[in-house]
């Protein structure tokens, strides 16, 4: 176990609380006009998913789990879960929809990512920062408005709704950011 102060704890760092191992889901650092600055942290209970929120004071010292962060390859989903393969070793491990979240919809086949591994169990995944999507519905392209700051609605194909420049068209291949789904540009292939 390691002891970081609470401002450094980010989304997906695994905490030691009370001797129960807890995956961080978010976390948010609060700096009121008066007062004590806080942490805000939104957590999830390792041994049975149960979801907490605490608070800390910035300064106050927080226990780190040890784990260890390591690239493997998503290879497919079936019943059992999310199915994922160590690229040096061949070794795979599961991971439930419930562990992998909203993030699921931004899994695709061959797909490298990070699992945080305690005691042989993938507990966290981080996905790669953006991915390339295909648009598979959105309105038609309204004559006279500008590029400037108006988005329109748009249907992924992995089945997300986000908004996009009113240029952006139906079969248009864009690139998507995993942490909030929001439009970044247009892809370059």
């Amino acid at each position: 176990m390691v002891k970081v102060i609470a401002s450094s704890v980010r989304k997906g760092n695994v905490l030691d609380v009370d001797g129960k191992l807890y995956v961080v889901l978010t976390a948010q650092n609060f700096h009121p006009g008066k007062g004590t600055p806080v942490t805000q942290v939104d957590m999830r209970r390792i041994s049975d998913g149960v979801k907490v929120s605490e608070r800390y004071r910035t300064t106050e010292q927080v226990e780190r789990a040890f784990v260890e962060d390591r690239e493997h390859t998503f290879l497919y989903e079936d019943g059992e879960g999310f199915h994922f393969m160590n690229p040096e070793t061949y070794d795979q491990l599961v991971m439930s929809a419930e562990d992998i979240g909203d993030l699921k919809a931004y899994l695709q086949e061959g797909m490298a990512v990070m699992l945080s591994i305690h005691e042989g169990l993938a507990i966290a995944i981080d996905l790669p920062r953006h991915v390339v999507l295909e648009i598979t519905e959105t309105e038609p392209v309204v004559k006279g408005q500008t590029a400037s700051s108006s988005y329109k609605p748009a249907v992924l194909s992995n089945g997300v709704r986000t908004l996009v420049p009113p240029h952006i068209q139906a079969g248009t291949r864009v690139v998507i950011a995993t942490e909030d789904g929001s439009y970044v540009e247009r892809a370059k292939d």
